[in-house]
């Protein structure tokens, strides 16, 4: 499927995940185009040539490369996505919010990161990395920073229904816990970029010896989506305060909560007895509740 016959909720995302692989010239167009709050079906081939610096042979080129059959065809996706509310719901954090103005704005960040990464996730990759899982011996998850909170999470879920999960933030650690995988085993890395080194080659680690590899990212496109054997992407729109990083988690969360969710479904009536086991296991830490 070319971009022309894309979902509409989808095109934005879709050309914003293409970033990584276009050249600086390139990358730079198109941000300048995704930027324009007046592009619209009017909007002139020489236009959008004038203002980034480029030939009109330029833009249509990087239109090509983004997937469509010339310029017309990215200008009339484009101005399809942009009338989306979706589309409308992002909006910079100034000095000047409110309290309100601001609890808006993120939360109309995050929703449109939800609306975008239903629209381009690849239930087919989604499938695979469920059953990919749920037959696996050991489940080992890799990230950095934020990312590796997200990996904490997702195995800390996968644990509560007894399916034998690790999490791993420290390079050392990852390659060590790559070592040993097999072929009864999957690697999960995270990387919002997918440039994290110390991710990429744990992935590669494990793939080398046997292992199954999932990766979660923004850009499909990318170093650590190149060494996955599976790649489920989430998107998000960035700001000078907040990044992309931000609302990119919570879609990740979701992916993968969706993820726990049809693993647990395999074998629903194990999942309910180990959770119960582990709910056991931890209720005497918890203090009882006051009247």
């Amino acid at each position: 499927m070319t971009l022309d016959d894309a979902n509409p909720n989808s095109v934005g995302p879709r050309i914003r995940m293409m970033l990584p692989s276009l050249t600086p010239r390139e990358a730079h167009v198109v941000e300048s185009v995704l930027a324009m709050r007046d592009f619209g079906p009017d909007t002139a081939l020489k236009a959008i040539a004038d203002s980034t610096g480029v030939s009109e042979a330029m833009v249509v080129k990087i239109a090509k490369k983004l997937g469509f059959d010339g310029y017309r065809g990215l200008r009339s996706a484009l101005s399809q996505y942009n009338r989306l509310p979706a589309a409308a719901m992002h909006q910079e954090v100034s000095p000047e919010d409110t309290s309100r103005e601001i609890v808006q704005k993120v939360f109309r960040t995050s929703i449109r990161a939800l609306e975008e990464t239903l629209a381009i996730l690849d239930l087919d990759a989604f499938d695979r990395a469920v059953e990919a899982i749920y037959g696996a011996r050991q489940r080992d998850f890799y990230g950095v920073g934020g990312s590796a909170q997200i990996a904490r999470d997702v195995a800390h879920k996968f644990l509560r229904i007894g399916l034998r999960a690790s999490v791993h933030d420290d390079a050392h650690m990852m390659l060590m816990s790559a070592a040993l995988l097999g072929e009864r085993d999957i690697a999960i890395g995270f990387s919002h970029s997918g440039n994290t080194a110390a991710v990429i080659e744990a992935l590669q680690l494990a793939r080398r010896n046997g292992a199954r590899t999932l990766a979660i990212t923004n850009y499909d496109r990318s170093p650590l989506a190149r060494q996955a054997e599976i790649v489920l992407c989430s998107t998000a729109l960035g700001s000078p305060l907040m990044g992309e990083n931000a609302a990119a988690r919570i879609a990740q969360l979701n992916i993968l909560d969706a993820v726990f969710v049809a693993v647990a479904q395999r074998d629903y009536q194990r999942a309910e007895r180990n959770l119960e086991k582990t709910m056991s296991a931890v209720a005497a830490n918890r203090k009882d509740r006051t009247p």
